[in-house]
């Protein structure tokens, strides 16, 4: 094969229109170079078959090193931040098996009634005119993990303020949020062991996880339970953008979940999974990535692949779900686990959104997005709710 083509991830160009540079270099080989200021070279796999082998490859493995964990972290912090997201290996299946239960399909579908409650009081709440992201879409996931875990009515505010942290990206925002979070965690986790309740939270006591390992879950919770706020913001304003398909969602809400999943694999928040590094020299198609070397899957080019996914492109929410499935929530062990929340969340805020709101549009031509090399999301989402 050819050279490896590169991608400069912090271009302007690129980050304006990661998926265009992607499918540049994915028509060329299945393996790209990323490079751009700031950042060690690492590879990226942009195919969908490889992608999916790459994600269930024991050779590839996880560590700390995966993440940049921000500087200036307290010391009695450090311990809470090694989540499920940076293990492998018995000790990620062992946290993982803990976990699992309270997350499933069947447990998250009994919740439905709890989350809609959440999206109405949001909706009753915003103004004529409204930034969807910052008023909406930006609190309900942080709302809904307090009802998850059983935060009393009097301690959300404090969480509210994490959410908007959290949501706001790495920064110093993000970085002073840390040790409340992590202090709310804890309190949390020590007032369910004198007063257990019917919140997740509950379940897990008494099971296989350590203190400081529920602590972490909490933590994690607020951390990676942010995904809905920018699946939502970036589904409307594709909707927005493709008229026929909000025509086609507002008629027939029976769509909606088929067009969560056509949302995340067209306009998913995450363009690049967590690194993973080789442990030995590995070839993909040809392609050799070095041992030691960093490798991610460029999800927003395995998603639109045009040997997984007719007329890729497209967006198309009547397309059919099923095999090969998009990378939206990851793959094999490390699938993300709060995909059937994040998965609910979203159809109930698009369906009430649009029924509540018949004649919402946007009151920007422009959407503003902010420039991330990883995630795909908005910066402001200002609508009229009146038309």
């Amino acid at each position: 094969m050819g050279p490896i083509p590169e991608v400069a991830v912090t271009d302007p160009a690129v980050l304006a229109d990661p998926f265009s540079a992607y499918a540049q270099a994915r028509a060329v080989s299945p393996v790209a170079k990323l490079t751009g200021a700031g950042m060690p070279p690492m590879w990226a796999v942009t195919r969908h078959e490889p992608a999916r082998a790459v994600l269930t490859d024991p050779r590839f493995v996880l560590s700390e090193a995966s993440f940049m964990r921000p500087p200036g972290i307290p010391e009695h912090c450090q311990r809470y931040l090694h989540t499920m997201a940076e293990m492998d290996g018995p000790e990620h299946a062992r946290v993982r098996a803990a976990a699992a239960p309270a997350f499933t399909a069947r447990r998250t579908a009994a919740l439905r009634p709890r989350i809609q409650a959440v999206v109405d009081r949001l909706l009753d709440s915003l103004a004529p005119d409204a930034d969807l992201l910052r008023d909406f879409a930006g609190p309900l996931p942080m709302e809904v993990i307090c009802e998850l875990i059983g935060i009393p009515e009097a301690d959300r505010p404090d969480w509210r303020g994490y959410g908007t942290a959290v949501a706001a990206g790495y920064g110093p925002g993000f970085l002073a949020a840390i040790p409340g979070i992590i202090a709310s965690a804890q309190a949390a986790v020590a007032a369910k062991r004198v007063s257990p309740g019917a919140d997740i939270l509950s379940q897990l006591l008494g099971g296989e996880l350590t203190e400081t390992e529920l602590v972490t879950l909490v933590w994690h919770l607020a951390l990676a339970g942010q995904t809905p706020t920018n699946l939502i913001g970036n589904g409307v304003a594709a909707l927005f953008a493709h008229p026929a398909q909000l025509d086609l969602l507002r008629g027939d809400p029976g769509l909606a979940p088929q067009a969560v999943e056509e949302l995340m694999r067209w306009c998913g928040p995450q363009l690049l999974t967590t690194p993973r590094f080789a442990t030995t020299d590995i070839t993909i198609d040809g392609a050799t990535i070095p041992q030691g070397g960093a490798m991610t899957v460029a999800i927003c080019s395995a998603n639109r692949d045009p040997a997984a996914f007719a007329d890729p492109d497209r967006l198309d929410i009547t397309r059919p779900l099923g095999a090969p499935g998009h990378l939206g929530f990851s793959h094999g062990p490390h699938f993300c686990l709060g995909a059937p929340l994040a998965r609910l969340q979203t159809e109930l805020a698009l369906t009430t959104l649009l029924h509540r709101f018949p004649n919402l549009t946007p009151t920007s031509p422009h959407t503003t997005r902010t420039p991330d090399p990883g995630t795909w999301r908005l910066a402001e989402l200002p609508v009229s709710l009146t038309g």
